[in-house]
């Protein structure tokens, strides 16, 4: 059975029809590009945001994915801001921006992302999901990468879906033991891949590769030609070394075979007079 998301007072949050609304006139208002917070509180939640916007960066090549950045749904108020730690627009040009403006844009985003931490656990289940379903965003998804943070059995990866105004949850099921999600916004299934997530191409069945591992596996060949490298090298060195012995030793033994055909010579002089 769907499960919404509990009610919450929502004070100073627009009203839907504000936060899409675009007035006329030109907009001088300063919007600032930070809100002078870290993107990520630990390694674990930094890792899951990058990894998740670099996937679909790779999976979803002509839309617009971005990592913790300022999402703006009100013009001319700078003041009301909301920073996803992953969004997803589609339709959109895919340059970078300093912010997301939704009247510039002319939408919100299709697909957010909040990636857990144990001081915005209730914001991100609470505020932010009533934030977001006034903007109209089509699926809020949440995912607690130790699974430390999410309480009452809460799965720690959760996928919602916009229906008549609230946030119903997606349901899961078993795919070769795997249980995914699947993302109609995006059409990719979404999984738990230790404390990272993974993204699966329905359709063929293949997985996005991770972007950590693309990067470990990068590093891990870099390093694995530079130790070849060195051993090429040192073997070059001790080949050289063992050449320049084996002349040095050549030299030597027709320097004393010199010496001693000169003192044969010598020898047979003394004894006899015969050269």
């Amino acid at each position: 059975m769907p499960t919404p998301l509990p009610a919450v007072a929502t004070a100073n949050v627009p009203a839907r029809e504000t936060l899409v609304r675009s007035p006329a006139g030109a907009d001088d208002v300063f919007y600032p590009s930070s809100d002078g917070k870290p993107m990520a509180e630990n390694m674990w939640q930094g890792e899951a945001i990058m990894n998740a916007a670099g996937d679909l960066k790779v999976a979803l090549p002509d839309a617009l994915v971005a990592a913790d950045i300022l999402v703006y749904p009100v013009q001319g108020n700078p003041h009301i801001s909301i920073a996803p730690d992953v969004l997803v627009a589609f339709g959109l040009a895919t340059h970078k921006r300093l912010h997301y403006r939704v009247w510039v844009e002319g939408k919100p985003p299709d697909w957010v992302l909040e990636v857990a931490s144990p001081s915005t656990e209730e914001k991100d289940r609470l505020e932010k999901g009533h934030r977001y379903a006034g903007m109209g965003v089509q699926e809020y998804w949440m995912f607690d990468p130790r699974g430390d943070v999410y309480k009452d059995d809460t799965p720690r990866l959760v996928g919602r879906e916009l229906v008549r105004g609230e946030y119903q949850r997606l349901d899961s099921r078993l795919v070769a033991g795997e249980r995914v999600i699947r993302s109609k916004v995006l059409g990719l299934d979404v999984l738990v891949d230790d404390e990272l997530l993974r993204f699966r191409d329905p359709a063929t069945g293949q997985d996005v590769r991770h972007r950590l591992e693309d990067i470990a596996a990068a590093e891990e060949a870099e390093a694995s030609a530079e130790r070849a490298k060195a051993s090429a090298e040192r073997a070059r060195a001790w080949a050289e070394r063992a050449e320049a012995q084996a002349r040095q030793e050549a030299a030597d033994r027709q320097a004393a075979e010199a010496r001693v055909a000169e003192l044969e010579a010598a020898l047979r002089r003394a004894q006899g007079g015969q050269p």
